[in-house]
């Protein structure tokens, strides 16, 4: 059923007349009328803290949100997405990322004649065998000699996930077991892994859910010949094992059946982690703290089903981005960890945000008539602030910045921790507050400079402020913590595609370039002539041709 278009709705136009006063606030005036406001607009969940005051809006623009968000439906669209309802329209299918982090003592969920609880729990059984057996050294090699190095193959959600969780809980690793990730196509990628490893000691696992991923396949066959150039055939079982569901893909590459690993149709790339995609994590740092990230993500799942949109923090994250992309008009959201290990956790919520939401039509096939989402871009602090945060605080685009930190460090260096978190708290000050410019004038006259110089630097040195920004916060950072947070964000992206009506599910933009891609690449390696390209594609594929 077609829902109305977003900008005809009432509550969307309450929205837009309530903007038209709110486009003129100011943070700083905001907090001064109100010395609770830290207090009123922050909320925990899941073992996360969310502090959402430093943004250009006020209670009546949450209750008007809230209202937005009950009109489109939010509520109604969760409980069926738990329930497995198949609200993947275009692909006719259910999402059920929530049920591969379920408790194995959770209530039955049967979709299309499938116990969905029985099957996740009997392929997390198999991850927990298999990760045991290879971290206690029963699992070895075609020589005898125990696994030293996992190199996964992937792309897309096979490698964003598994490589961003397995960097961020290095501390939990074992480590006489390094862990490796290839997903680009270009060959450097893989020269690079295979510089590093030893045939005789190194597993691969290849990722693919139907076997047939291109850029995947063909790093796994380069893979497989590196490694038949020094091994038997029927060595390949010992080294090669397949996240997939093509069991006769599998059995003619030279895996055996029973180190195949599946995922079913209802898991998308994006929401993959949680599945048999995520058997690297549990092989870096064993089922235990894999265990306890699906636990983190569960506790989030239960906090977004149970609680009031206006104390959810899933929903709170998502209605406060729309506002700011809706009426504020950011064109991108830049999320800043302040915690090292974080540092590939921006370009995981890059694919999972902008494939999800990055739309144009509505489920019902029409055009989306607002903005949808937001560019999604980052980099660790302190580090981005040594970049490109001169843009965030003077340049002219306004851009919201979620702080993400964690309370307490992983390490014994107690003052670089101060210092980090000293940077990440003052940063969201100055964005707030900013710096006007008779306090400019006011600085530079303390300093002794003279009148006219004054005037002259003042413009360069006055920060506008009023620039959004969230602060998510933890105690540690843990597997249960990080599971939280990729489910907040997860939740987050699922109540903004509901707003805009959109299906967060599917990915065909994702499709025209792989088909073009294939007839170019048989133009390039082949004696077919190139197509009936542009002019521009024509001419490269010429430059290409003649250099090789």
């Amino acid at each position: 059923m077609r829902q109305p278009a977003l900008t005809s709705t009432a509550s969307f136009q309450a929205l837009a007349d309530h903007a038209a006063d709110a486009g003129k606030w100011q943070m700083r005036d905001l907090f001064g009328a109100d010395p609770d406001r830290f207090k009123k607009m922050s909320v925990e969940g899941a073992g996360l803290f969310l502090d959402y005051s430093k943004n250009r809006l006020d209670g009546r623009t949450l209750e008007l949100l809230v209202d937005l968000a009950r009109t489109r439906g939010v509520e109604r669209q969760r409980d069926a997405m738990f329930a497995g309802e198949k609200i993947n329209l275009t692909e006719d299918r259910a999402v059920l990322h929530t049920a591969l982090r379920a408790p194995f003592d959770a209530p039955a969920l049967v979709v299309d004649g499938q116990d969905v609880g029985a099957d996740v729990h009997d392929v997390l059984a198999r991850v927990r065998r298999f990760s045991d057996a290879v971290r206690s050294g029963a699992w070895r090699g075609h020589t005898g000699k125990p696994i030293t190095d996992v190199v996964n193959i992937g792309i897309g959600g096979s490698d964003l996930g598994p490589k961003m969780v397995c960097l961020a809980l290095r501390q939990y690793s074992l480590p006489t077991l390094n862990l490796h990730f290839v997903s680009n196509v270009d060959g450097h990628d893989m020269d690079a892994t295979l510089s590093q490893v030893d045939p005789e000691t190194t597993l691969f696992i290849v990722a693919s859910k139907t076997f047939t991923t291109s850029e995947t396949m063909m790093n796994a066959q380069t893979a497989r010949r590196w490694f038949l150039a020094l091994a038997q055939p029927e060595a390949l079982a010992k080294h090669f094992v397949a996240v997939s569901t093509n069991t006769e893909a599998i059995k003619k590459f030279g895996i055996d059946p029973a180190n195949m690993f599946p995922f079913w149709d209802w898991v998308g790339g994006r929401y993959s982690v949680w599945s048999a995609i995520g058997l690297p994590i549990a092989l870096a740092v064993g089922y235990g703290y894999f265990s306890d990230f699906l636990a983190g993500a569960h506790a989030m799942d239960q906090h977004f089903k149970s609680a009031p949109l206006d104390r959810n923090m899933p929903a709170l994250l998502a209605l406060v981005g729309f506002w700011n992309r809706q009426f504020l008009d950011c064109g991108s959201v830049s999320i800043a960890p302040y915690h090292q290990d974080l540092n590939r956790f921006p370009a995981y919520l890059q694919q999972l945000e902008m494939e999800s939401n990055g739309k144009r039509v509505t489920r019902g096939g029409d055009p989306v008539d607002t903005p949808t989402c937001p560019a999604i871009w980052g980099e660790c602090g302190t580090n981005g602030q040594h970049a490109y945060f001169q843009l965030l605080h003077q340049g002219t685009d306004v851009t919201p910045i979620d702080f993400i930190a964690a309370l307490r460090p992983g390490h014994e260096f107690a003052q670089h921790h101060a210092a980090l978190l000293a940077n990440c708290f003052a940063q969201s000050e100055a964005f707030m507050r900013g710096k006007t410019t008779d306090e400019v004038r006011a600085d530079l006259q303390a300093q002794g400079l003279a009148a006219d110089e004054i005037e002259r630097l003042a413009p360069h040195k006055t920060f506008p402020g009023n620039r959004p920004s969230n602060t998510i916060l933890m105690e540690y950072l843990t597997p249960h913590s990080l599971g939280a947070l990729v489910a907040l964000y997860e939740h987050k992206t699922f109540v903004q595609g509901v707003l805009w009506d959109v299906n967060s599910f599917d990915q065909w933009g994702v499709e025209l370039g792989k088909v073009l891609a294939k007839n170019i690449e048989a133009e390039l390696t082949g004696d077919a002539q190139p197509a009936k390209h542009d002019s521009s594609t024509n001419g490269l594929i010429a430059m290409a041709k003649a250099a090789v």
